[in-house]
């Protein structure tokens, strides 16, 4: 299957760099250009990309709320966010995440680290980098969700099993490592967390993440996450 890409940066030269590394790449190909967030908005509703390339700082509107109308587009369910940002602890790819994004990178990665995360997000899997996960995490989403009541009713929900697995997806473990600590397949742990985000209308993984913190099912304080990891 074909990945298909929508750019939005307001840098021309980026956006062409970009579009020769997919067009290059068998399996991805670029749908469309937009040099604002309000062109990213309305190329998204035209062409349905499965994932958005969105820089966060864009005349007009700028990636954050474009990200969210996006996100919260009934009509476009399928289609990813990835941003893109030149620090990878800036206190607005969190707001983005919140905003429904999928994940984020830093400007300074490598071509195959790029391609990577573009497969891993149109995939509906979170792509959080290692080097920013535990700063943004620490700093910006353990902050109490504003409607606290609403996100631990939503928690009830889940069985032990599901909040086990949340748990771990929210401490950046994927699938295989959470099957190993569970000692369950990895089907089966996937099946769990795909249940998990169902029950707590998560749009991914990464929104899986956020809620989990958010809620206080997980701590982000650095003596607590060693403690959070159910024992195998």
């Amino acid at each position: 299957m074909t990945i298909r890409v929508l750019l939005a940066d307001d840098q021309a030269l980026l956006r062409a760099t970009f579009r020769m590394l997919f067009d290059a790449t068998d399996d991805m190909e670029t749908v469309a250009e937009a040099s604002n967030g309000r062109e990213a908005v309305e190329l998204a509703a035209a062409q349905r990309p499965d994932v958005v390339l969105m820089d966060i700082r864009m005349p007009e509107l700028d990636g954050l709320e474009a990200t969210r109308l996006i996100s919260e587009s009934g009509d476009l369910g399928g289609v990813r966010v990835l941003i893109l940002t030149t620090f990878e602890d800036d206190e607005h790819v969190a707001e983005a995440l919140r905003a429904g994004a999928s994940g984020f990178l830093g400007k300074g990665a490598r071509p195959e680290e790029l391609l990577d995360a573009v497969r891993t997000v149109a995939a509906g899997e979170a792509l959080l980098s290692p080097a920013a996960t535990r700063s943004l995490i620490t700093r910006f989403l353990a902050q109490p969700d504003p409607c606290p009541a609403a996100v631990h009713e939503r928690l009830e929900c889940l069985t032990p099993r599901e909040q086990d697995v949340t748990r771990l997806a929210a401490l950046g473990l994927s699938n295989g490592d959470i099957a190993e600590h569970l000692f369950v397949s990895p089907l089966t742990a996937k099946t769990h967390v795909n249940r998990a985000m169902t029950k707590l209308a998560a749009r991914d993984r990464a929104q899986l993440v956020v809620i989990a913190y958010q809620s206080g099912l997980v701590s982000a304080a650095a003596d607590t996450v060693s403690s959070q990891v159910p024992a195998p």
